[in-house]
């Protein structure tokens, strides 16, 4: 049996070369948690960055991230998260700096002293889209 987006690409040929929304998922979940494995975060961190889904979802994505059909709110907090941290690997090459600089106090007006990962922990999407703009700036642009 053909799912929607099968059935969609087989009436459309530009659409084949589309990756499905299960694909982006899956490619944005696996990408998530190499992310929060390598900066230390715990499940409940891991769950407020992707914006609270329930428990039960989490580990469902996380055991098998092919089977998640994510929605924009959460492709979008994704989206934010892969930007924060292709933004600190190139401010800061060495691998070890970079990840640890999200739990780091820092003084720059936007983060008052507390760490960007207590920003992003306000659970908004605008916290994630703040952080993000902040590094973007601090680089030079959006490239």
């Amino acid at each position: 049996m053909q799912t929607t987006d099968q059935a969609a690409k087989a009436q459309n040929p530009k659409a084949q070369n589309k990756p499905s929304s299960r694909d982006i998922s899956a490619a944005g979940l696996r990408a998530f948690f190499n992310i929060a494995r390598d900066w230390g975060l715990n499940t409940d961190e891991q769950m407020v960055l992707l914006g609270a889904p329930g428990r039960s979802t989490f580990f469902k994505w996380k055991s098998a991230p092919e089977t998640a059909d994510l929605k924009r709110d959460t492709l979008e907090r994704v989206s934010y998260l892969l930007g924060i941290y292709k933004a600190l690997q190139i401010l800061l090459p060495a691998s070890a700096a970079a990840d640890s600089w999200v739990k780091k106090p820092n003084a720059a007006p936007l983060f008052g002293g507390k760490s960007a990962l207590d920003r992003m922990l306000g659970g908004n999407v605008a916290d994630l889209l703040a952080v993000r703009q902040y590094l973007d700036a601090r680089r030079g642009g959006w490239a």
